[in-house]
C-alpha cells in the first residue's frame, strides 16, 4: 500500500520509542554513513557499554542523551521501496505530555510501546486516550523488551488481554499487538526466531502495507481561508488547503460564517491554472464577484456546516494553572482564533479506569468534558463529523502558550435563537441626556486598602458636579446578586464576572459605575476589562499588608490567622498585583480628596 504514512511513538517512560525507530532505520539501511558511523562512535560513551545505542538517532538534545529519555518530538522521514513515512517520536514523561499531544494531533498511526516486564502503566493509557482524543483510529501495540522476560508467551498474551480490555473504551479502525525487543532488533524488521508462536507481521512490514487511506475527496468541499493574497489591484485571491471533498473551476461556494454564494472564477495550484483542486491540495481560490472574505472564513460547497457559539468538548488540559470555571483564553480552530470562556466542567476521566469524575477544577493532564462559549460565531463541526473542524487548541491570552488541545463533540445550540436587540435608544442618547461620559472606574487592592472608602467620597464628587452614579461594592453585592457564591477560586472567578456584567449594563444605561472589589486575580481583571470595553478603568489602591491589619475594623485578618476564615486574600489566598493600571494611588501618602481629584483628572469624570 503507498502513501505518506504519519505515525507517532509513544508509551511510558523508558519503554523503548526511540531505540525501536533507531534500530529500525538502521537495520533497514535508511540512514547516510555518516550518521551510521556518528551513531558508533556517541555509542562508546553512551549507556550501553559500548553496543550501539540506536535511541541516539533520535535523542537529539543534550538533556536527552545525558538523562536517556526523550523530551522534545523528534520528527524523521524516510522511505522503503513501499511506502514513505513520516514519525513522531514523542517523549514518554509525564512533564512532557504536551509535547506528545502536539505529535498526535499530526498522526494517522499510533505506535503504543509497552515495557513486557511493567505492562499497561498509568501513563501508557494516558497515551492511548489523548490518540483516541487526537483522532487516532490505527493502533499498533509494540511490547518491547521481550528479551528482558527470555521472550515467554505467557507475558505477551497477558498483555494482550490489558489491551483487548483497554480498546472496548475507544473506536479503532485497526488494531495490531506484536511482541518485539528494540535493543535486540526482533520483529523490528525482520521475524525473529526467537518467538515462533507469534505469526505475525514485523513492525516495518506492518507499516509498509497498513491502509489507511480514508476518501476525503468524496465529501463535502471545506477550505478554511488562511490569507487573502491582494498583488494588485486586478486581482483578488483566497488561499488555503483544502480540508475536504474537492472543487471545480464554475462551482458554487458559500463564504462562512456570513453565508455570501459565488461562483469559482478561476483556481490556481502552485501558482499555475487548474480545473480542479482535492482535499489535502493548497490553492488559490478566485470567484466571480467581490464578497466578505477573510482569514478565518470557511468556504464550502453546501451551506448546512454549524455555525455557532456555544459547543460541548473534550479537553487535554496541558496548563500549569490549574483551570477554572469562567476564565478566558485565545481559542484557534483552524485559521480563525478568538475569545473563549471555558463555562462548565462537567466531568473529569479517570486515565486508568475510563471513570467519569465530577471535577472542581482541572489540573495538568487532565481529561476533561467542559462547554466553551466563543465571542462570535464561527464555522466548526464535531471531530468525528470532519476533524478539520472539530479540533482547536486553547491559548493563554497571558504567556501565549498552549493550555489546551481539544475536541468538539457536538455544537450548542442553546444560543441560535437568540438575537442581540439593536434598540433605538442607544447608551450614546442616554449619556448625550446625562451630560457624560459613561465608564466603569474598578478599584483593586487588599481587603482594607480603601476602595470602598474612595468610590464612596469619588461618588458624592461626581455628584455634587451633577453627574449619575452607582456603586457596586464588593460586599453588598455579594449579599444580594451573588449570594450565592463562596470564596474559592472558581466562586471567585464567577464573582468578578458578573459584576463586570452588571457594570456594562449600567454604562449601557448612561452610567458612570463605582466598583469597589478585591477581584485579586489578574485574569479575572483583564476578563472584566473585556466584558466592559473601552470604558473599563482600573485603579489599583496600593496599600500594605501592615496597614490593613491596623484598619481592619471587620476584624477579618485576624479571624484569617485564627484559622476561622480560610482563603482570605492576602493571607492564604494570593492578591495579584495589576501590571498595567490606568492608575495606581496610596492611600498612606495621599489623602483621599487629593486622591478623588486625581482620578476625576484622569479619568476625565469632569467633561
Amino acid at each position: 500500500m503507498g502513501g505518506l504514512l504519519k505515525f507517532i511513538t509513544c508509551g511510558s517512560v523508558d519503554d523503548g520509542k526511540s531505540t525501536l525507530i533507531g534500530h529500525m532505520l538502521y537495520d533497514a539501511k535508511l540512514i547516510y554513513a555518516d550518521q551510521k558511523n556518528a551513531l558508533i562512535l556517541d555509542s562508546r560513551v553512551g549507556s550501553r557499554g559500548g553496543e550501539i545505542d540506536y535511541s541516539l538517532l533520535l535523542d537529539g538534545l543534550m538533556a536527552e542523551r545525558e538523562q536517556g529519555i526523550t523530551i522534545d518530538v523528534a520528527y524523521r522521514y524516510f522511505n522503503t521501496e513501499k511506502r514513505s513515512f513520516i514519525v513522531a517520536d514523542t517523549p514518554g514523561h509525564e512533564e512532557y505530555t504536551r509535547n506528545m499531544a502536539v505529535g498526535a494531533s499530526f498522526a494517522d498511526l499510533a505506535v503504543i510501546l509497552i515495557d513486557a516486564s511493567k505492562g499497561l502503566l498509568i501513563q501508557t493509557r494516558r497515551h492511548v486516550r489523548i490518540c483516541a482524543l487526537m483522532g487516532i483510529r490505527h493502533f499498533v501495540f509494540a511490547v518491547n523488551k521481550m528479551d528482558l522476560v527470555e521472550y515467554r508467551e505467557k507475558v505477551f498474551r497477558e498483555i494482550e488481554y490489558d489491551i483487548g480490555k483497554l480498546l472496548l473504551s475507544f473506536p479503532t479502525d485497526s488494531r495490531s499487538i506484536m511482541p518485539v525487543s528494540a535493543t535486540e532488533g526482533d520483529n523490528i524488521t525482520s521475524v525473529s526466531l526467537k518467538m515462533p508462536w507469534y505469526h505475525g507481521k514485523p513492525l516495518l512490514t506492518y507499516l509498509e502495507e497498513i491502509d489507511i487511506f480514508k476518501n476525503k475527496t468524496q465529501g463535502s468541499f471545506i477550505l478554511q481561508v488562511q490569507r487573502v493574497s491582494r498583488p494588485h489591484a486586478m486581482f483578488r485571491g483566497f488561499q488555503g488547503q483544502v480540508a475536504e471533498g474537492n472543487i471545480r473551476t464554475g462551482e458554487d461556494v458559500y463564504i462562512l460564517p456570513g453565508g455570501e454564494q459565488a461562483k469559482v472564477k478561476r483556481l490556481l495550484s502552485a501558482g499555475r491554472k487548474t480545473q480542479i483542486v482535492n482535499a489535502g491540495e493548497a490553492v488559490t481560490v478566485v470567484l466571480d464577484r467581490e464578497v466578505d472574505v477573510s482569514r478565518g472564513c470557511v468556504m464550502v460547497r453546501h451551506i448546512d456546516v454549524p455555525v455557532c457559539r456555544l459547543i460541548r468538548a473534550e479537553l487535554l488540559w496541558m496548563d500549569d494553572t490549574e483551570l477554572v470555571e469562567g476564565r478566558n483564553y485565545l481559542l484557534k480552530l483552524g485559521t480563525k482564533t478568538v475569545l473563549a470562556t471555558v463555562l462548565k466542567l462537567h466531568y473529569r476521566t479517570d486515565v486508568n479506569t475510563g471513570d467519569r469524575i465530577p471535577p472542581k477544577y482541572g489540573r495538568k493532564n487532565d481529561i476533561l468534558n467542559c462547554d466553551i462559549s466563543l465571542s462570535e460565531k464561527v464555522v466548526l463541526d464535531s471531530f468525528e463529523n470532519c476533524p478539520e473542524l472539530g479540533r482547536f487548541i486553547l491559548i493563554n491570552r497571558v504567556t501565549n502558550m498552549t493550555a489546551a488541545c481539544g475536541t468538539i463533540c457536538h455544537p450548542l445550540r442553546r444560543s441560535d435563537n437568540l438575537t442581540w436587540q439593536n434598540l433605538d435608544v442607544t447608551r450614546e442618547l442616554r449619556a448625550n441626556q446625562m451630560n457624560q461620559k459613561p465608564c466603569t472606574i474598578w478599584f483593586t487592592g487588599l481587603s482594607g486598602a480603601g476602595k470602598s472608602t474612595i468610590a464612596n467620597a469619588l461618588e458624592k464628587a461626581l455628584i455634587s458636579i451633577g453627574k449619575h452614579t452607582m456603586i457596586l461594592d464588593g460586599d453588598n453585592v455579594r449579599m444580594g446578586l451573588n449570594c450565592d457564591l463562596g470564596f474559592s477560586e472558581r466562586d471567585r472567578v464567577e464573582n468578578v464576572r458578573r459584576i463586570a456584567q452588571t457594570a456594562r449594563l449600567m454604562n449601557d444605561a448612561g452610567l458612570i459605575v463605582l466598583v469597589a472589589a478585591i477581584s485579586p486575580f489578574s485574569s479575572d481583571r483583564r476578563s472584566a476589562r473585556i466584558i466592559i470595553g473601552e470604558a473599563f478603568f482600573e485603579v489599583y489602591v496600593n496599600t500594605s499588608l501592615e496597614e490593613c491589619k491596623k484598619r481592619d475594623v471587620k476584624g477579618l485578618y485576624e479571624k484569617s490567622r485564627r484559622g476561622e476564615l480560610p482563603n482570605f486574600t492576602g493571607v492564604d489566598s494570593p492578591y495579584e498585583i495589576p501590571e498595567n493600571p490606568e492608575m495606581t494611588v496610596f492611600t498612606e501618602k495621599a489623602s483621599v480628596e487629593d486622591i478623588v481629584d486625581r482620578i476625576v483628572e484622569k479619568a476625565g469624570l469632569n467633561g
